[in-house]
């Protein structure tokens, strides 16, 4: 079950974090994987960790935010490959700043990140899926959605947009037999949250008002990817995937 052999499969935002454990995941269940970021370097040996173990990955090394380079990465993998599958529109950036200090130059940066090039790389993904009949979108949101934080402004609205796009494109993609998911991450423990993993009283505040009782690893949102992406995930569709240990269900 929850086979991938075969397929062909990009993310983005995969050189660490959520990214690289998904990337691995979909390797393990048996995709080739374009790795994409815009470290090269880090890509290059990502792939290296992929091949050591007999996985298959490829280096994809471009700005998300360049819907150029996006559309040529898609069509490029599907002419060499012969298919394109699975799309993990995962890479985002965060800016804080209260409302009243917001600069319109930083909230239109995080919007063109977390939103607008994931509906590009969804656009470009489509136009090889629809001929075939047969496609996974996967974006990644964010429980802050539904819980917010003060700060987060540009953050919460980009996300909130994804929820949005994730179930209009379900609804447009559905007859076509593609279907388009996301999954809303609560707290992890990746490289980026590292300061406040680090501190102690954050954490703590973590662990207390989770009731799973800890951060999420970074190993535990892979296979929720995988199960996305699979044949046995063909009925699912439209939906947020919230993977949170609880977080968003606790008062």
């Amino acid at each position: 079950m929850f086979s991938l052999t075969g397929k062909v499969a990009l993310v983005t935002g995969a050189s660490r974090g959520l990214g690289w454990s998904i990337s691995e995941w979909l390797a393990k269940a048996g995709a080739t994987v374009l790795l994409n970021g815009r470290d090269k370097s880090t890509l290059q040996e990502r792939v290296k960790q992929l091949e050591a173990t007999g996985l298959k990955g490829e280096v994809a090394n471009f700005d998300v935010t360049d819907h150029q380079a996006c559309a040529a990465c898609i069509s490029g993998a599907a002419k060499r490959h012969g298919r394109f599958d699975i799309l993990v529109a995962n890479a985002g950036i965060q800016h804080r700043s209260p409302i009243t200090e917001f600069e319109a130059g930083d909230f239109r940066r995080v919007i063109e990140t977390n939103l607008t090039a994931v509906w590009a790389l969804a656009k470009e993904a489509a136009k090889v899926m629809i001929p075939r009949r047969s496609g996974r979108i996967i974006m990644t949101g964010s429980m802050a959605v539904m819980i917010a934080r003060p700060t987060l402004s540009a953050y919460i609205a980009s996300k909130g947009a994804v929820h949005a796009l994730t179930r209009e494109l379900a609804v447009e993609l559905a007859p076509h037999n593609i279907t388009c998911n996301t999954i809303a991450p609560g707290y992890f423990a990746t490289e980026m949250n590292t300061p406040l993993v680090q501190n102690e009283e954050f954490s703590g505040w973590i662990r207390k008002r989770t009731p799973a009782g800890r951060w999420g690893r970074v190993e535990e949102i892979g296979p929720v990817a995988v199960f996305l992406a699979s044949d046995e995930a063909s009925f699912v569709n439209g939906h947020v995937m919230v993977v949170d240990g609880a977080f968003s269900a606790a008062m």
